[in-house]
């Protein structure tokens, strides 16, 4: 497994990642306790991509699967995840690339779109909607669940599912915990409104952890050609990523057909 050694924002971070097909560049970035196995690899996102004509490629986020673990939360801003994305682009000497990210990774392409649009090209972000803005409740119980000494302690049910999906992974824990404390900020309607890059929101319509994909309320951001759907996928973090790949896949492929034609304009 490749590891990209990295530097920015003055600290050192490995970033592990693996890559596969040729093409346009497409950055997966998964969820939070999950992995680029989990989320892309073993799902079939990773070889679906680069069998469609596409160089797919999916990272370790900070305090996941094989990169590096910091225990402490300043570490883990979306900032700095936003960051360790664009110090890998850079380490593969990508100047652009597409970005795909599931929930946590959502709210991480949210923050390249805002502040890095120039850098990808067109975004999804899947498994998670509306909750960027309004939240999703309160994420302490899942902090306290991962530091807990036994599952047995834990009696909040979303806090049990991630804590028993951390020990699924196999993940370190005490950094999920930093990571968790941290990666929850909101995002404001005029932050929203910076994005101009053609984005995809999908998310499942029976996901209540992502919460509701409105286009009423999206169209109303000016984010340029926004679309959205509402994939029928059931609310697991283990299951639904291949109802939606299809339209993830298409959907690329037609950016790159818009892209083309601007050009020609």
């Amino acid at each position: 497994m490749p590891i990209a050694r990295l530097s920015h924002d003055g600290r050192h971070v490995d970033i592990a990642y693996a890559e596969s097909g040729e093409g346009f560049p497409v950055l997966l970035i998964h969820g939070f306790a999950s992995n680029k196995e989990t989320n892309w690899i073993n799902t079939g996102w990773f070889k679906a991509l680069a069998a469609s004509g596409f160089r797919a490629i999916a990272l370790d986020n900070r305090g996941h699967g094989a990169s590096t673990k910091f225990h402490r939360e300043s570490d883990y801003s979306l900032d700095a995840m936003a960051g360790d994305a664009l110090a890998l682009l850079d380490f593969l000497g990508i100047e652009r690339a597409h970005v795909c990210g599931y929930s946590m990774g959502a709210r991480i392409c949210c923050m390249l779109a805002m502040g890095h649009g120039k850098r990808i090209g067109k975004a999804v972000f899947s498994g998670n909607g509306w909750a960027m803005v309004e939240g999703s409740g309160d994420w302490a119980p899942v902090r306290d669940a991962l530091l807990a000494d036994s599952l047995g302690e834990v009696t909040d049910l979303r806090a049990r599912a991630f804590r028993v999906f951390a020990d699924q992974t196999k993940s370190d824990r005490k950094a999920l915990a930093a990571c968790v404390a941290s990666i929850r900020q909101k995002f404001t309607l005029g932050d929203l409104g910076k994005i101009a890059n053609p984005v995809l929101v999908a998310v499942g319509s029976k996901d209540t952890r992502a919460a509701s994909v409105s286009r009423q309320r999206i169209s109303g951001l000016s984010i340029e050609r926004a679309r959205i759907c509402r994939a029928a996928i059931a609310p697991s973090m283990f299951k639904g990523y291949y109802p939606i790949f299809a339209l993830v896949a298409n959907t690329c492929a037609k950016c790159e057909r818009y892209a083309q034609t601007r050009k020609k304009q």
